[in-house]
């Protein structure tokens, strides 16, 4: 990759970037420094993900052009309806624009897909006009067919956006994973023009988010690559989007599972 191409991998990866902490014992401080992050010297990134709890905080920092996103059943992605819909409710309450809910991955692979159904639905029906990515947690289901049928159970139950990982996991976003969900994406004639996709978790580099910018290019079309249709769950690779666009070179890649 050339440097003008990097470059342009870098300002599409900044203005899709979902800037998170999902630490457990984060704070307020925690979140202001978030916020004041993510208006930085070359652009704004698209959103700033939170716990449910720090998300009206989140919102209230923030210009509108900045969306908050905030996590529903996570990252354990039980089958439990009234834990989701609790935390979906909560986000709704912040003034939060974005439900990143993690799928009941647990009951997929057990072939129990109602389950996984059921708290994806409730959790639609509970923030029905707000952005909703559902996390598959690629990394655990590991097997083709359980990601692509997970990616289909998503888009059924009202998905606007599938989210490969929680970054909490030893295997995260995988190219493997990826390619997927962006075809289940675009097999399905409700979802083609329409659904997003977001790699999260051990993406580092602007390298590593030019494979997924890339990717989505190629199955779903350029028009995909805007944050209405694309983001990336990272923090640390805001670091190399800098490095990059300021003319410094890209770091190496580091290991996957983490943000």
């Amino acid at each position: 990759m050339n440097t003008e191409q990097l470059q342009q991998a870098a300002r599409i990866a900044l203005a899709s970037l979902d800037l998170t902490t999902l630490n457990n014992h984060d704070t307020e401080a925690d979140v202001e420094r978030l916020c004041r992050r993510a208006q930085g010297a070359f652009g704004q990134v698209a959103a700033v993900c939170v716990w449910p709890r720090l998300a009206g905080y989140a919102r209230n920092r923030l210009p509108d052009s900045i969306r908050v996103a905030a996590v529903a059943n996570f990252p354990d992605g039980y089958a439990d309806v009234e834990r989701a819909v609790r935390d979906t409710r909560e986000i709704v309450a912040a003034g939060a624009q974005e439900v990143d809910l993690v799928l009941p991955w647990q009951h997929v692979l057990r072939g129990d897909d109602a389950a996984a159904l059921k708290v994806m639905q409730a959790t639609r029906e509970a923030c029905p006009d707000l952005t909703l990515k559902v996390i598959l947690e690629t990394g655990m289901l590991l097997q083709h067919e359980a990601i692509a049928r997970a990616s289909r159970l998503a888009l059924k139950a009202g998905a606007d956006f599938l989210k490969t990982s929680t970054g909490k996991t030893t295997i995260s976003a995988t190219p493997e994973a990826a390619r997927l969900m962006l075809e289940a994406i675009r097999q399905d004639p409700a979802a083609a023009g329409r659904v997003g996709f977001k790699p999260s978790g051990g993406i580092r580099t602007v390298s590593d988010a030019a494979t997924y910018i890339e990717l989505t290019r190629s199955l779903l079309g350029e028009a995909a690559l805007s944050a209405e249709r694309f983001r990336i769950g990272a923090s640390s690779v805001l670091d190399d989007i800098e490095r990059v666009l300021s003319g410094e070179a890209s770091h190496s890649s580091a290991a996957p599972g983490v943000y």
